[in-house]
């Protein structure tokens, strides 16, 4: 694994995420991983998350994400939950009606573990 740098920092630090979606319902099959996968690295696209790997079991997610020192992991993970619920619930709102009639995708827990070399 290469350096980063910038104007004043060295580094090589990377995230280890995982969440589950609310009440733990297994409810990631196709088409709904897919298209939660996509929604996730356009996020990650759109906002300078270099997301270095994703997976989409049935029943949670796993992202490793490097980031610059000064991005706080917290932030990320209220900008990845908060927008790639709206989206899949706008493309997906069968889902919704059926598991999460509370109107909320994810828990407000999740597991993070910094990977530093």
């Amino acid at each position: 694994m290469k350096l980063q740098r910038n104007n004043h920092h060295v580094f090589r630090i990377m995230y280890h995420f995982v969440w589950v979606p609310k009440y733990r319902r297994k409810v990631f099959e196709e088409p709904y991983r897919s298209t939660l996968k996509n929604i996730i690295e356009k996020i990650g696209y759109d906002y300078n998350i270099e997301i270095v790997e994703i997976e989409v079991p049935i029943g949670h997610i796993h992202m490793v994400v490097r980031l610059e020192p000064n991005v706080s992991p917290s932030d990320i993970m209220q900008i990845i939950k908060s927008i790639s619920a709206k989206q899949f619930f706008r493309l997906h709102p069968e889902i919704k009606k059926r598991y999460f009639w509370g109107g909320k995708l994810w828990t407000q827990s999740y597991f993070v573990e910094t990977i530093v070399n």
